[in-house]
């Protein structure tokens, strides 16, 4: 059974930090691309930072860079964002998602992936 479950989320002060995990099952991760996604109330779920299957191109939005990482652990099926200098407009519902071996990182996070997990709130606020 194919099965994507994030955790990890939470509420946060500004500034603060937090890491999200993702347990996959059913999966060969290393044969995926990965990829965290950010959705708020009214607006369309929008890729934040995406990973190449091997790791070796990751494509992270602008909002995030310098302040959020993507990554993996094969052997474990796992899938973490480290997320640092929170800010409110970090505030969404949080979304794993992972996609077949020939997608680009890029195009990942701005068409999205094939497999999602359920998401995980973040609210970042005092």
């Amino acid at each position: 059974q194919l099965q994507l479950v994030e955790s990890g989320g939470g509420l946060v002060q500004p500034g603060g930090s937090l890491r999200l995990s993702c347990k996959t099952s059913g999966f060969t991760l290393e044969l995926y691309s990965i990829g965290w996604f950010r959705q708020v109330p009214g607006k369309e779920r929008e890729g934040i930072v995406c990973q190449s299957s091997r790791g070796d191109v990751t494509h992270i939005g602008n909002s995030a860079k310098g302040r959020f990482t993507i990554s993996r652990d094969n052997a474990k099926k796992m899938v973490y964002l480290q997320m640092i200098s929170l800010r409110p407009e970090d505030t969404g519902t949080y979304y794993c998602g992972l996609d077949h071996i020939d997608t680009d990182a890029e195009d990942m996070c701005q068409e999205g992936a094939r497999y999602w997990g359920q998401g995980t709130q973040v609210t970042v606020g005092s």
